[in-house]
């Protein structure tokens, strides 16, 4: 801003007013729009881990979209294959040999899930408000998302009329709140009612809303037994209303007032200790006690007490990379159609980085009792895109890759909850389908905690996805250096994983240690044999990686811990008995154990580059690697690679980790012109929120890594981001990360010391090693040369 001399006290007032939302756009950044929501995915979300909703501002026919983040279809059961042990060794000597088409045949029979099919997570209902008045003409109308406070507020002018909303979704009170306002009575004048498709009642007691369910499944075998299931409740209850309430059939009628508050809850009788529903569980008394202990509270208090928590955790981070978002009056969809036009929008930028950190903390933390899903908690529909589950070939991995960096550690925590849990449905089908030790799941699961093959073996024949499930588990402690937690949590589950591997792996014909029956995740090759098309195979590149890492983490793990040191031996000879991760005559990264022709050379999963990332193998230190994994990238690009919103997310993090900081920002742009939709949710298509948290991760991954033991400064920064800063990343030994550049170049660096953990850090060629107190703060210059 130029400076003025001689200005009036109007003059004066109105500029500061501008300054002061222009900053509140870099530290408080808006989603907003101009007009209501046409559809789902230009709504805005709240929610609190556990309790979601969209709001989609409309001003004739509100509509709140609501979930609660463990309604589901289906029920516990044991879905493994009983002829899975008998049948696993002609099946594996079949693949072994090179008789794939006849292996399939088997496995399809013998391997895969009884049932195969997983129920979906579920809408929990839709609260309608029909206004009264819809004829009068609406102005001045605004609807935004305050990333900073979690708050959704909707405005506008109808015929004259100020008619404002708020509403948030309180994690420490554990309901959502809605305040509504207007300056003249008549204004709120309307009916509210709660809809559901099916399985519930919905009535009027006591001038409030209720919703009475239980999950009536019919009787399937692919999907498993029908029958009365999980039970739900919900409550919508006006706290205070200046006007007059009546009841008409299953309605609340609100006439005559200016302001109400409304506070809305819901409960199920799900148990996360028992990965089933507990019928000593009542989810209306659990609703109803939430509601009853925020009605005691008056508004003031619930919001502030909100505002509060929100911003302990959101704010841990500030962004910046203009000091002024200039663009700050443009709404939200009109800023990313200039985008998609090819224009720079730095403050577009800063926006999805927070908004991605907005939504796993709106998806994963207390009171949340499972982790995020492939929708987070936000869903529709009765039957989501693949039923919103927990894929873990990719997707409930990516949505915690930005947890730890990103200065939200507390949101791993049901992620860890639900994966201790799995471990114990994981034994049985480590047992009973391999003769194996441990624990271990495939491809996806629900809830309810299924291990076996879902999905049947073409799609879900991964028996390491319960070890690449370990990765946030370890990483957890390595950004914590919390040793208690590793004793007593991360080790035992990492364990398990090792015990499985160890006793899963059979020889091959060659005599290295292989799994087998496997699979690259979803991608296929061309059997030489019969020239058909399979995804069954053996020790693919991306199982031998995750063995290597798991491996890797629990042997440091025991010697961290002083324990099991003869088990960590025998891990070490275990790998030095795999397959050698090799290089193809094309220089690329081999995907499967042969040089086999691709089916689809452009897939969407890119698999063999696990050990760049999210893996710690392929590094500086192996050359030919990093040079075969840059020539990976290049050829699934060329066949159309990246078309999904998670695939190009996981682009942006490969090329951080290759240190190539204008293509990986070359791809964020892509993520946001072509897998974004326009409430900045990732889009599949349809919306998957996994491509949101990945491309939040990728961002981190450019500006700061600390994978290997090295904090590594600015590793990949793009041209076009001349001048920023960013504070409050962690690195790995729980240090916490704040730096600015200029010019492109390294400015200040502070590195605060939560454990007083040595650090080593880089910055281009500039390297430093020191040791570290409890609490200190470490100032460097742009050579690393310490200021303080």
């Amino acid at each position: 801003m130029k400076c003025i001399k001689f200005i009036s006290p109007a003059i004066f007032i109105a500029i500061v007013i501008s300054c002061k939302s222009e900053k509140q756009e870099l530290t408080h950044p808006l989603i907003w729009f101009d007009a209501p929501a046409k559809t789902w995915t230009e709504a805005l979300p709240i929610g609190n881990g556990r309790l979601g909703a969209m709001v989609f501002g409309n001003t004739s026919v509100e509509r709140i979209q609501v979930n609660e983040e463990s309604l589901w279809g289906g029920s516990k059961i044991n879905n493994n294959n009983p002829k899975a042990f008998e049948f696993l060794p002609e099946i594996r000597e079949k693949i072994l040999s090179g008789n794939i088409q006849e292996a399939k045949i088997m496995a399809d029979q013998y391997l895969n899930g009884t049932p195969y099919k997983l129920h979906s997570y579920q809408v929990l209902a839709d609260i309608i408000f029909h206004y009264s008045d819809t004829t009068n003409e609406i102005s001045q109308y605004r609807r935004e998302l305050n990333l900073g406070t979690g708050i959704v507020n909707v405005s506008f002018n109808r015929g004259g009329n100020a008619i404002k909303y708020e509403i948030f979704s309180s994690a420490p009170d554990d309901v959502i709140v809605i305040l509504m306002e207007s300056k003249k009575p008549g204004g709120l004048d309307m009916d509210i009612q709660m809809v559901r498709g099916k399985d519930a009642e919905i009535k009027v007691a006591d001038n409030s809303i209720e919703l009475i369910g239980q999950i009536v499944d019919e009787e399937n075998p692919d999907l498993g037994p029908g029958g009365e299931h999980m039970k739900f409740y919900a409550r919508l209850v006006p706290l205070k209303y200046n006007g007059n309430i009546s009841a008409e059939g299953d309605k609340l009628l609100l006439k005559d007032g200016t302001r109400a508050i409304l506070l809305f809850n819901a409960a199920t009788d799900y148990s996360i200790h028992d990965l089933n529903y507990d019928r000593a569980i009542d989810p209306k008394k659990k609703c109803n006690d939430a509601i009853a202990n925020a009605r005691m509270k008056s508004y003031d208090y619930l919001r502030k007490n909100h505002i509060a928590d929100h911003a302990e955790l959101f704010h841990r981070i500030e962004f910046k990379l203009t000091d002024y978002d200039t663009l700050g009056s443009m709404p939200t969809n009109k800023r990313l159609e200039r985008f998609r036009r090819g224009e720079e929008d730095p403050g577009l930028i800063t926006t999805y980085f927070q908004f991605g950190r907005y939504l796993l903390m709106g998806s994963s933390r207390r009171p949340a009792q499972l982790p995020a899903n492939l929708q987070g908690i936000w869903n529709k529909d009765l039957w989501a895109p693949w039923g919103s589950d927990y894929h873990v070939n990719i997707n409930l991995q990516m949505n915690y890759w930005p947890a730890e960096v990103c200065n939200l550690s507390e949101t791993v925590e049901p992620l860890i909850d639900f994966v201790e849990a799995i471990t114990i449905p994981g034994a049985v089908t480590a047992r009973e389908m391999y003769g194996a030790n441990g624990w271990t799941m495939h491809h996806t699961t629900d809830v309810f905690g299924k291990t076996g093959v879902i999905d049947g073996v073409y799609w879900g024949m991964f028996p390491l996805g319960g070890a690449w499930m370990t990765f946030p588990v370890w990483r957890h402690f390595e950004f914590t250096n919390d040793t208690n937690y590793l004793r007593e949590r991360a080790y035992p589950i990492i364990k398990g994983s090792a015990e499985f591997i160890q006793t899963f792996l059979v020889h091959d014909h060659d005599g290295h240690l292989v799994t087998v029956p496997s699979y690259s995740p979803e991608n296929s090759y061309i059997d030489p044999v019969t020239g058909k098309e399979f995804k069954l195979t053996y020790a693919p590149t991306m199982d031998i990686q995750i063995i290597r890492e798991v491996l890797t983490n629990c042997r440091k793990a025991s010697e961290i811990l002083g324990v099991d040191q003869e088990f960590s031996k025998d891990l070490q000879n275990l790998m030095d008995s795999l397959p050698p991760v090799r290089i193809g005559s094309d220089g690329t990264i081999m995907e499967w154990i042969k040089e086999y022709k691709e089916y689809e050379p452009g897939h969407r999963h890119i698999s063999h580059l696990l050990g760049l990332h999210p893996g710690t193998q392929i590094t500086e230190e192996t050359p030919d690697f990093m040079k075969a994994a840059g020539k990976t990238l290049s050829r699934r690009l060329k066949y159309g690679g990246g078309h999904t919103g998670w695939s190009r997310a996981w682009i942006i993090n490969f090329y951080a980790r290759l240190q190539d900081g204008n293509e990986a920002y070359r791809h964020l742009r892509l993520l946001l012109e072509k897998s974004t939709l326009p409430n900045l949710f990732d889009t599949h298509p349809p919306f998957q929120i996994d491509g949101n948290f990945g491309g939040t991760a990728g961002i981190a991954e450019m500006l700061l890594q600390s994978q290997n033991g090295i904090i590594h400064v600015l590793p990949a920064l793009p041209d076009v981001w001349l001048k920023g800063s960013i504070k409050g990343l962690k690195a790995r030994g729980n240090f916490e990360v704040d730096m600015e550049w200029e010019g492109g170049e390294l400015k200040q660096l502070e590195i605060l010391s939560m454990n007083g953990a040595p650090a080593v850090i880089i910055y281009e060629w500039k390297r430093v090693e020191t040791s570290t107190k409890k609490g200190e703060r470490l100032i460097f210059d742009h050579d690393l040369k310490r200021i303080n």
